[in-house]
């Protein structure tokens, strides 16, 4: 079967960035063909003559979807013919997210009845929807307020605002009692893992073929910490997550060589949560854990995505349910109380009823956290490279998985603190983070309501500086490579240097 080719013509302004996101929710898995037209003085008068300057372009595309904003009219061609829509009713003096939101209102309606599909986010495709929300209930809106809004303005499901308003609502408890602006975050990552997951695009190395450079990597990322530790002088460290790939990659002298450095470079006497993302089973020893206890660090993830042992094996994870168990009860025999397993949906060959026996194996364990994952498919991932492989074990009905696993999360004392969303998201759904009450992750809450300022060090990890009185946030990136940040830490530590000199007064 071949390929589905979208083609969008965007005819006057470009809407393509807009556009693009909607359409392949709508179409999953289709290839794009963009072109782009400026028709000065077009006689496009209404729909009619829409409709027969377009037969006039008529080319042998599967579909094509074509917009001219400055007239307010769009159009859509299936194998029926083309048909057209209009979108009107923009005030004056309206801003340009007004008007992309009422081309975007007019463009999903149509999708939606070609298509025969609901999107439960409507037309929202950012990674940040409950910040939409946030945003409202911190300006004193009330709840009935927010969700009008969201229904009205991004054509949300009633079951997505639910749990949207939610999350915003217990964010906005937690971070009433914070002073974000007077303080900062870290991120330390490693990027080594036992081996690649056939999911995964993040910056990480298989540790057999790229262990030969950890002491190396250690000794750039020591440099890249004595030179964090004073960059953000009046400001108080309130979080510390250590994550990767998988950070129990390294050793045990590591690890401790690790944690030394940073509680001599930071002060830590403000630190409100330090979490090391464990992660692997077959990465996490009793001496690992031991370490990182000995470090103060109160928080941990053990990360199994599925209890299901076929699967484990299918998507590139060399670890045993077993291991997963035997893990998890020794990092409880060694004190630690607040402990995050995270689980994918959607994963190869699995059915909702694979998800309800790994839920049920995960409710006897009785985490702290649970995170839920909802698989994104990422370009740079082994799933997409080598798709071949994979053909035809696509998992079905993940909207009932994820439909189980909000029913245990309820039924066990859990509560949604946090969620987010990803590009090309299986059936444009969400990730979910779960807490009991009190074991809220805060650096989740952070990052992902860009809140405050995160420093960021290691191969691949992104700065985020939040300039909390104009509302604004700029990015300073480190390179993904290891070899070249080993090589060039010193630029990376530049590239911190030279922002902070410039700004770090507005911070």
């Amino acid at each position: 079967m071949s390929t589905e080719i979208i083609t969008l013509m965007v005819w006057g302004e470009d809407f393509e960035q807009e556009l693009r996101p909607l359409i392949k929710a709508f179409y999953p898995g289709a290839q794009f063909q963009v072109t782009k037209e400026t028709w000065d003085g077009c006689p496009v008068k209404d729909a009619a003559s829409f409709l027969r300057i377009l037969k006039e372009q008529d080319a042998p595309w599967d579909y094509a979807f074509l917009l001219y904003p400055q007239e307010g009219y769009f159009a859509a061609r299936g194998k029926e013919g083309w048909q057209a829509g209009e979108f009107h009713h923009i005030p004056a003096n309206a801003q340009r997210r007004d008007y992309r939101n009422v081309m975007m209102r007019g463009f999903y309606r149509m999708l939606q009845e070609r298509s025969e599909r609901v999107l439960p986010w409507g037309i929202l495709t950012g990674i940040r929807p409950t910040k939409l929300m946030l945003e409202h209930i911190e300006a004193g809106e009330s709840e009935s307020e927010v969700r009008a809004y969201m229904e009205e303005e991004y054509l949300c499901s009633k079951e997505k605002i639910d749990v949207g308003i939610e999350v915003a609502k217990r964010e906005h408890k937690i971070l009433s009692s914070i002073d974000c602006a007077a303080g900062y975050s870290v991120y330390i990552g490693i990027p080594f893992c036992p081996s690649t997951c056939y999911y995964c695009s993040f910056t990480s190395f298989p540790v057999g073929v790229y262990g030969g450079l950890m002491d190396d990597y250690l000794a750039a990322l020591e440099k890249e910490i004595r030179y964090a530790g004073d960059a953000l002088p009046e400001k108080q460290l309130h979080t510390l997550y250590i994550g990767g790939g998988t950070p129990t990659t390294l050793s045990e002298k590591q690890l401790d060589r690790l944690l030394t450095c940073i509680e001599e470079n930071f002060d830590l006497s403000h630190l409100k949560e330090f979490t090391v993302e464990a992660g692997r089973p077959d990465s996490i020893t009793k001496e690992k854990l031991a370490v990182i206890r000995s470090h103060k660090a109160g928080r941990i993830s053990i990360n199994p995505q599925t209890m299901k042992q076929e699967t484990l094996n299918l998507i590139g994870r060399r670890h045993t349910v077993e291991q997963i168990e035997e893990t998890f009860y020794l990092a409880r025999e060694l004190g630690f109380d607040n402990i995050n397993m995270d689980l994918i949906l959607g994963l190869a060959k699995e059915t909702p009823q694979d998800v309800a026996k790994t839920l049920e194996k995960i409710g006897k364990l009785s985490p702290d956290n649970l995170t839920v994952h909802t698989l994104a498919v990422k370009r740079a991932a082994r799933l997409t490279t080598n798709k071949e492989e994979y053909e035809g074990l696509e998992a079905k009905d993940v909207q009932k998985m994820q439909r189980f696993s909000s029913e245990f999360a309820a039924a066990n004392n859990y509560y949604p603190y946090y969620l987010y969303r990803q590009k090309n998201i299986t059936e444009n759904l969400e990730n979910i983070g779960y807490a009991r009450p009190g074991r809220e992750g805060l650096y989740n809450i952070l990052i992902m309501e860009e809140k405050q300022t995160i420093l960021a060090l290691g191969a691949g990890a992104t700065t985020k500086f939040v300039f909390h009185n104009k509302n604004q946030l700029e990015r300073v990136e480190n390179v993904k490579n290891l070899k070249d940040y080993i090589g060039r830490i010193d630029e990376m530590i530049a590239r911190k240097q030279n922002f902070l000199a410039r700004f770090g007064r507005e911070l």
